[in-house]
């Protein structure tokens, strides 16, 4: 993608790898990402998330052109959550997940991961 745009800024999501994030201009989180390309001089970015982030992007800066780091890059479950969903399920104490311990774990490794990343 690069070199299909090598003007473009690669913006990537903490939870890429890190050989991704070590290619990245700019990371960020999901919000952090659009208020980047936001705010930057910069007029072409490439993402480096779920795609399903465009349409944020474009909402918040549709003068600019984004690309999606693959076209495989859409995530069916997060397709299917929502506020309402999540506020439901918060209320009535519903769709409860539980995990192993040491699932648990890594996840909170991977969640104090993306908290702790400092954007450039």
């Amino acid at each position: 993608m690069k070199e299909k745009h090598p003007e473009a800024k690669f913006i990537a999501h903490p939870e890429c790898r890190p050989e991704v994030l070590e290619l990245a201009d700019h990371i960020a989180s999901t919000r952090g990402m659009i208020m980047y390309a936001k705010n930057s001089p910069a007029k072409e970015f490439i993402i480096g998330t779920e795609c399903g982030l465009l349409h944020g992007l474009h909402k918040a800066a549709p003068e600019k052109k984004y690309y999606c780091i693959s076209e495989f890059a859409c995530c069916p479950s997060m397709k299917m959550v929502n506020l309402e969903k999540i506020l439901l399920s918060l209320e009535k104490l519903q769709h409860i997940i539980t995990v192993p311990y040491d699932v648990r774990i890594r996840a909170k490794e991977a969640l104090d991961r993306m908290l702790a990343v400092k954007t450039r």
